[in-house]
């Protein structure tokens, strides 16, 4: 993905969109197992929950972590006696998480609406389109000729992954550019004063998260009225021994998991559901 993501005109911009394509793959190949669980969080108080209940749930969930992650980080960062390059590395370690949670999250509705997400390339789509909101919507819709509303039921599930990889080395450009460089300002914000980072980190996680929720909405569009289409994207394909985890038909919703446990292993002291 990442050799088709840039134009190759300057090396060292290269070798930094490289890098920062890499970090996205690796957030999106880390959450998307976990996708399921995640799901079966939101619906953990309310096994009977329909989907625009586990939706609103999963947008709840998602803003609050990914604040409460960049107001954790930004006040540690900017403690006294912290240097700049350990805050750094901690603001930089704190960017990969903000990459997973939203990974999660955008995988997660896209889970609940039905969209397919067994290949990598639809999930890269559904990620970038996520995070750069009217910029992917645009871009998804353009080239894969098709119009009207809810690229994400009516591009990421329909066409086939030779549109979609096309798709995808556009909008990995315009992650590079767009989203690289709100991070790094982010990233500046929470080596602040003490006291003070804690609130830029705070605010503009909020703010980001906002955004993903936003266009997850304009994406997906209203949520399904029941979990047929959920029913419908997994059920096994014939000659292929069923699974333990879709030995659910029977039941209205998706199966509760083995594990609940939090996502991100290094964000369970901030995970709230």
């Amino acid at each position: 993905m990442a050799t088709d993501a840039h134009d190759g005109s300057v090396p060292e911009a290269d070798a930094r969109g490289q890098r920062v394509l890499d970090l996205l793959d690796k957030a999106i190949g880390a959450q998307s197992p976990l996708v399921r669980k995640n799901i079966a969080r939101a619906r953990q108080r309310n096994p009977e929950a329909t989907p625009a209940q586990v939706i609103r749930n999963l947008e709840r969930m998602y803003v609050s972590t990914l604040s409460g992650t960049g107001a954790a980080v930004g006040g540690t960062a900017a403690a006294p006696g912290v240097g700049t390059g350990v805050a750094l590395a901690l603001s930089a370690g704190e960017a990969l998480s903000s990459l997973e949670l939203t990974a999660l999250f955008a995988l997660s509705i896209a889970e609940v609406h039905g969209v397919p997400i067994d290949e990598i390339e639809r999930r890269r789509t559904i990620v970038m389109g996520v995070m750069l909101g009217g910029t992917g919507s645009t871009t998804i819709t353009k080239i894969a000729e098709r119009t009207g509303q809810h690229w994400g039921r009516q591009v990421v599930a329909k066409v086939p992954a030779e549109t979609l990889r096309q798709i995808n080395k556009i909008l990995g450009r315009n992650f590079i550019t767009k989203y690289g460089t709100k991070q790094g300002i982010i990233v500046l914000g929470r080596v602040a004063p003490f006291g003070i980072g804690a609130v830029i980190g705070g605010g503009a996680n909020a703010a980001m998260a906002a955004l993903a929720v936003r266009a997850s909405r304009r994406a997906f569009g209203p949520a399904p009225t029941s979990w047929d289409g959920w029913r419908a994207a997994h059920r096994p394909r014939a000659g292929t021994r069923l699974a333990a985890s879709v030995r659910w038909r029977a039941s209205s919703a998706p199966p509760p998991p083995e594990s609940t446990t939090a996502p991100c292993r290094h964000l369970r002291a901030v995970w709230t559901s």
